[in-house]
């Protein structure tokens, strides 16, 4: 059965979206047909690590909202933009946010139809034929977000070693436990590695009563590629990587 899971975090700058197009592509790697959707509307941002232009983006989820489009219509085949090859059993489909300041300006002011959105995961999943289906969320606990977050079957919280980033993450750990989600991991992103990782993992899972599936060091690789691409497919020899492969296997399982 296709798996919907969604990639999220109470505040911005945890590394959401760059985790999210590392994921995709390493379960596009391994044959499975991924569909990645941008719901964090207001700031929009996964596309770039795809190198998706926006002049590329013939539709993108606002039209679909704004029903000028099917949501397959929006989907874009970035496999080969990532660098994979194009004989890759594996896809990754991206349905991208619009960037154009018009475009914000008038989802803030008239907002949409959230029902829509759930209409539209299960028909790219059918269309497309997806095993897994990822939502990049919008960070914090607004309303759109609760709803991709009850929709999924898995969520990976991402959180960095930070007092303001650990408060608010026991907040959604409890929304998300309220809304009854098969399966919740955390992921610490980003920890200076002056840090004693193994004492971090059991700090975190001690707090939140939830297994951490990795913890992740801050990386001057990272900080270089400077989201000009996807980080696994640069370094797949990282140890960065090896640990994306780890929560891929959490995830899937």
């Amino acid at each position: 059965m296709p798996k919907i899971i969604s990639i999220h975090s109470f505040r911005g700058g945890t590394g959401k979206s760059n985790s999210t197009a590392n994921l995709a592509t390493l379960m596009a790697a391994r044959g499975l047909r991924v569909g990645v959707i941008d719901t964090d509307i207001q700031s929009p941002g996964v596309h770039v690590l795809f190198r998706l232009e926006p002049d590329q983006m013939h539709h993108t989820l606002n039209d679909y909202l704004w029903g000028n489009c099917n949501i397959e219509q929006a989907a874009h085949d970035v496999t080969e933009k990532v660098g994979m090859p194009a004989s890759s059993k594996g896809r990754v489909f991206l349905v991208p946010s619009s960037v154009k300041s018009r475009d914000i300006v008038r989802i803030l002011r008239e907002g949409y139809d959230m029902g829509l959105l759930n209409d539209g995961f299960q028909r790219l999943i059918e269309l497309m034929k997806l095993d897994v289906l990822i939502i990049d969320t919008h960070p914090g606990v607004g309303e759109e977000t609760l709803l991709s977050i009850a929709m999924s079957d898995a969520m990976l919280l991402i959180l960095r070693p930070d007092q303001q980033d650990f408060q608010g993450t026991a907040v959604t750990v409890e929304v998300a436990r309220q809304l009854d989600i098969p399966k919740m991991l955390l992921l610490v992103n980003k920890t200076p590695t002056s840090y004693d990782f193994g004492d971090v993992q059991k700090q975190v899972e001690r707090s939140y009563d939830c297994v951490v599936a990795a913890v992740l060091p801050h990386s001057d690789e990272m900080m270089t590629l400077a989201s000009s691409g996807v980080f696994v497919l640069r370094y797949p020899q990282h140890a960065i990587t090896h640990s994306y492969n780890k929560v891929v296997d959490q995830l899937l399982a």
